[in-house]
């Protein structure tokens, strides 16, 4: 995970997204840029865990 980049991820996301909603993007092209947005989406909430862990405990919580 310490190459993950969030930022990455999100414009991504907002690629895959605007790609989604072309009247012109095939329906196997759909299949394609949901399961990826599903990867994203997962590796972005478990980055914001690990980030959200790790400020609680340096606030010792």
């Amino acid at each position: 995970m310490e190459d993950f980049n969030y930022q990455n991820a999100v414009e991504e996301l907002e690629k895959l997204a605007a790609e989604v909603e072309d009247p012109s993007t095939g329906l196997d092209d759909i299949d394609k840029y949901v399961k990826r947005s599903g990867e994203l989406v997962n590796a972005c909430r478990t980055y914001l865990r690990k980030v959200r862990d790790k400020v609680d405990n340096s606030f010792g919580q």
